[in-house]
């Protein structure tokens, strides 16, 4: 049965198309993850399911008996009550039961008789409706829910008037899923968590028996959750079975087949023309005019377009010494009321150059605090931090907002580096701001432009060393791919704090991670250390690096390299380009055939014999 379907839905901001003719239906027990740019509609979409947003056009069918749980990317709760108050809202019909019971067991006590009789009776029914309800189990079940979402004591007692947005969020999604809905529409619900959240969301979400509409930008969540995923662009919705990773494996497929289908269709269209300019006059004008008539009824294709990347050359990295940073005795923390106030003690380490270090730790736990001390914004409580010879650090803030709103885009570079105009367009084009973007004024970018642009006016100062605090906050897929680029291009040394497990996974050659007081040090990628901390059971999902090398910096230096013993032969890496070549094929029949079982066994072969060309050539060339 449906829980909600739509028809020939079509959704317009004035003049401008949202999208059009959109037909779904979501089933029981489906799990799907809703992806699109910044500004393709998605948020717009839920809210025409739930009946808050009209549309123009279309039909939406929803059963009366469909219950529904939403969270909006922010919280609009308010009233008087606290945090825990607000969850307690989803129990609303076992408190109006334990009400009832107290009056009733108060008319008990206050009567005799028949009144007895009858009150004795109404509170038997009561505790019998009480213990199918959940009544014994509802407050376990909501301090699961509480823990689980990272929600203190402390937390729970503050006036909702009182906390912030984030924190109304994650205590509107505990109440959504505690009314256990038969369809839960979530919009960015990772935004606010930390891993610890994050973990606790996905196998929540993984066992959930009920059906769920996610939106998310967290490839990483989507791979260990959906089961469908649903594409929102340009005005249409295209479904795809599998998860985010097997969605790109068929959505490439479909991009091939257009770019052909388009190829074949200009053959035509130019072999067409060239006919009827030849023969429009001569013996054979008529078949012309009759090309010419079936040319003009043809539905023409469009042309696919072309994913723009980040391109970044590192030749302006200035070379530094092998030691980039070393720390001493180091104790992290800040002071506050002239009293300091130490958070942990950083193990004394090396950062090597060209390797990439990812921070990481649940909210709270003192990241940015770490990487201030370590670029000098913060006095360590005590110790050193000793930077290497030649080391030019770049600094991007978490939530950085430094560019005045009525710069455009090119005095926001020019701001930073004098310029002639030539020279910054070619850079900023770069990062593609072209043509008249770059007088668009920096009030009316995304969040993704204004990273893009962040990152422009960082990179423009040439630093061989960049700090990073949370670099995809608020970036959509294409945004976040981008970056990966740019980042996995740059030459330099990277250290980066961030929640994106899917960076940190392409990135990182070793993880800092903080737990409460211990900071530990792992020389490894995030997989590799998932497994050093035997919790790899709660990461199954597979990371698709979408047919690409390793982008781990490693690749480019490991923090110890160790030569390698065993020289690798032309001939080894001619074979796995070859095997490569020959899984890509089956790729192609396997996502003609919609089998998502095949793509799936393929799509792991190809990503081991991509580490293993890369370590190979990686190899080849250290020998």
């Amino acid at each position: 049965m449906a829980l909600i379907a739509g028809s020939q839905l079509s959704l317009y901001y004035s003049d401008i198309e949202i999208f059009s003719n959109v037909t779904f239906e979501v089933k029981e027990k489906t799990h799907i993850g809703i992806v699109g740019p910044n500004g393709s509609g998605k948020t717009s979409f839920l809210k025409v399911l739930m009946g808050n947003l009209d549309h123009d056009k279309g039909e939406i069918f929803k059963p009366d008996s469909t219950k529904v749980g939403y969270v909006p990317q922010t919280s609009l709760q308010s009233g008087n009550g606290t945090i825990k108050n607000q969850i307690e809202d989803a129990f609303k019909g076992i408190l109006d039961i334990e009400q009832q019971m107290q009056d009733s067991a108060i008319a008990i006590q206050n009567s005799s008789g028949a009144q007895r009789k009858h009150a004795e009776t109404n509170y038997a029914n009561l505790l019998d409706k009480y213990e199918s309800n959940g009544g014994y189990t509802y407050k376990n079940t909501m301090d699961k829910v509480v823990s689980g979402l990272g929600l203190s004591e402390e937390l729970l007692n503050t006036p909702i008037k009182k906390a912030s947005g984030g924190e109304r969020t994650r205590a509107a999604l505990a109440k959504a899923l505690l009314t256990d809905p038969d369809l839960l529409i979530l919009d960015e619900p990772t935004n606010y968590l930390d891993f610890k959240g994050l973990n606790w969301l996905e196998t929540f979400l993984s066992g959930f028996s009920n059906s769920f509409i996610i939106v998310s930008h967290d490839r990483y969540f989507l791979d260990n959750v959906s089961k469908q995923i649903w594409e929102i662009d340009k005005g249409t919705l295209q479904i795809y079975k599998g998860n985010y990773s097997q969605y790109k494996i068929l959505k490439s497929e479909d991009e091939k087949r257009l770019a052909r289908e388009y190829e074949k269709q200009q053959v035509y269209i130019k072999k067409t023309e060239d006919f009827i300019a030849r023969y429009h006059a001569g013996q054979r004008s008529k078949e012309a005019r009759g090309r010419a008539k079936k040319l003009s009824k043809i539905d023409k294709l469009s042309e696919p377009t072309k994913d723009k990347h980040i391109k970044i050359s590192g030749s302006n990295v200035t070379r530094t010494g092998e030691i980039i940073l070393r720390t001493e005795s180091l104790k992290v923390g800040y002071e506050t009321n002239s009293t300091k106030i130490e958070l942990f003690n950083v193990p004394d380490c090396e950062i090597i150059k060209k390797t990439a270090t990812a921070i990481i730790g649940n909210n709270g736990e003192g990241k940015t605090t770490l990487i201030k001390t370590i670029i000098g914004d913060i006095e360590p409580i005590s110790g050193k931090v000793h930077t290497g010879h030649n080391v030019s650090i770049g600094y991007f803030r978490q939530g950085a907002d430094n560019i005045p709103d009525n710069f455009t885009v090119l005095e926001a570079l020019l701001d930073i580096k004098n310029l002639d105009i030539g020279e910054a367009r070619n850079f900023l084009a770069k990062f593609l701001f072209i043509r008249d973007e770059i007088f668009n004024q920096v009030k009316s970018l995304s969040g993704g432009e204004r990273g893009r642009l962040e990152l422009a006016r960082l990179l423009i100062k040439s630093p061989n060393v960049l700090v990073l605090d949370e670099p995809t906050t608020h970036l959509d897929i294409p945004s976040r791919e981008a970056l990966e680029t740019m980042l996995s291009e740059f030459e330099g040394t990277i250290i980066f704090v961030s929640h994106d497990r899917h960076l940190i996974s392409l990135l990182a050659d070793n993880i800092w991670a903080i737990n409460g007081s211990n900071v530990s040090q792992f020389e490894g990628n995030y997989t590799e250390w998932l497994e050093h901390n035997e919790i790899r059971e709660n990461q199954t999902a597979k990371i698709s690096t979408d047919k690409k090398p390793n982008l781990s910096k490693k690749n480019k230096k490991s923090v110890t390299t160790k030569k390698s013993t065993f020289k690798i032969t032309d001939e080894l890496i001619e074979k796995l380009e070859s095997d490569l070549k020959f899984i890509e094929k089956e790729l192609e029949v396997a996502s003609k055939d919609s089998n998502i079982a095949r793509i799936t066994e393929l799509g792991e072969k190809h990503r081991l014999l991509s580490d293993k060309l890369n370590q190979a050539v990686e190899n080849w060339e250290r020998n």
